[in-house]
C-alpha cells in the first residue's frame, strides 16, 4: 500500500519519526509539494497525507486509485470534501491535538503587547540601561492584566483553555458563542453578546472558525467598538479580520495594540499593510507547533489510519 505525504515539513522538520506510517505500508514523504506536483506525486497512492497542499474535485478526478485522505491538522478546508465523499474517499483530521500550545501562545503574544519584554530587552542590550540615570525605566506603558477583561470569541477548546489561563491571571473573561449554554464555569465568567464582549473587554481573543459569517467579522465598525486600550489577538484564521482596516486603526491609535499568528496570505506578500502597522506582533502561524503538539498530531493521524485500516472510524469527516 502507498503512502505519500504530500507536504510533511511543519510537522516532522527532522525532530520526529514517520515509522507509524511506515508500519502500514510503504511511505514516500515529501517535505513541500506545488499543486502543480500534487498528480504526479499522488498518482498511484491509496493513501494520502497533506497539511496545506490543495486537493480539489480536478485533482481527485485524477486519482482512480485514491481512498483515503488524512489531513494533517484540525481545519480540512484545504480539502473538497464532498466531492471525495461522492467519490467514496475517506477524509480524516486531527481534533484537539494544539490546545494548550495555541493557548499558551495568545498569552505569549498578549504578555508581550502589555509588557516588550523583547523591546526592554534590546534596549538593555544597546546600553541604554548602562547610561541611565536610574535604576528602572520602561519606554512604553506597562500593563497588568490581573483585575481585566477577556474576550473569548468563539468557545470550544481553545477558548475554553485561554479561559482558565486568564482566570488564573485574575482576569474576568467574557465569552461569545453562537449558541452559549451552561452555567458559568468559574466566578468571574459570563457570557455575552460580540457587541458587548467588544465593548467591554481589555483583550478580544479570536478563536472562531471560518464561515461565511464570520469571514472579517473584525473590521472597521467592530474595531470602533473597541476600548484605545485594548488588545486583539489572533491565532484562529487571518480571514476573520480586514486586515487593512486593523492596520488602519493601530496607526489611528484606535487600539492599543495586535497580536497575530495568522494572516490571510501566509507567506504574507511584501508590503502587507499589518507588517508595518503600529504595535503589531506577527509571529508566523507557529501557535501550534510546539513540539509536544506535533507529536500528539503524529500519533492522532497515524491512529486514524489505522482505525480506518481496521474498518473503525476515528476523526472521520466523510
Amino acid at each position: 500500500m502507498k503512502i505519500v505525504v504530500l507536504d510533511g515539513y511543519t510537522l516532522n522538520p527532522g525532530d520526529q519519526s514517520w515509522s507509524g506510517f511506515e508500519r502500514l505500508g510503504q511511505v514516500e514523504v515529501y517535505e513541500r509539494t506545488a499543486p502543480e506536483l500534487a498528480e504526479e506525486r499522488a498518482r498511484e497512492a491509496r493513501i494520502v497525507l497533506t497539511n496545506k497542499t490543495p486537493i480539489r474535485a480536478e485533482l481527485l478526478a485524477k486519482l482512480p486509485s485514491l481512498e483515503y485522505i488524512g489531513v494533517l491538522a484540525t481545519g480540512y478546508d484545504i480539502v473538497d470534501v464532498r466531492a471525495a465523499g461522492e467519490r467514496g474517499i475517506a477524509v480524516t483530521n486531527v481534533p484537539g491535538y494544539g490546545t494548550d500550545s495555541v493557548a499558551q501562545s495568545v498569552f505569549a503574544l498578549l504578555l508581550e503587547l502589555c509588557r516588550q519584554a523583547g523591546l526592554h530587552d534590546r534596549s538593555v542590550k544597546a546600553g541604554e540601561w548602562a547610561s541611565s540615570p536610574d535604576f528602572s525605566y520602561w519606554k512604553t506603558p506597562l500593563t497588568e492584566l490581573s483585575g481585566k477583561t477577556m474576550g473569548i470569541v468563539g468557545y470550544g477548546r481553545i477558548g475554553e483553555a485561554v479561559a482558565r489561563i486568564a482566570h488564573a491571571f485574575g482576569m474576568k473573561v467574557l465569552a461569545y458563542k453562537r449558541h452559549p449554554g451552561g452555567p458559568p464555569p468559574f466566578e468571574g465568567f459570563e457570557w455575552a453578546s460580540l457587541p458587548e464582549l467588544l465593548e467591554s473587554s481589555d483583550a478580544v481573543s479570536l478563536h472562531c472558525p471560518l464561515t461565511t459569517e464570520t469571514e472579517e467579522m473584525i473590521n472597521r465598525d467592530s474595531l470602533a467598538r473597541m476600548k484605545r486600550s485594548a488588545f486583539l489577538i489572533n491565532t484562529a484564521r487571518g480571514r476573520l479580520i480586514a486586515e487593512q482596516d486593523l492596520a488602519d486603526c493601530l496607526n489611528a491609535g484606535g487600539i492599543a495594540g495586535a497580536g497575530l499568528d495568522v494572516l490571510s496570505a501566509e507567506p504574507p506578500p511584501a508590503g502587507h499593510p499589518l507588517l508595518s502597522a503600529a504595535n503589531c506582533i506577527v509571529t508566523p502561524h507557529q501557535a501550534w507547533a510546539t513540539r509536544e503538539a506535533r507529536e500528539r498530531l503524529m500519533a492522532t493521524a497515524v491512529g486514524n489510519l489505522e482505525a480506518y485500516l481496521a474498518g473503525k472510524t476515528a476523526n472521520r469527516i466523510v
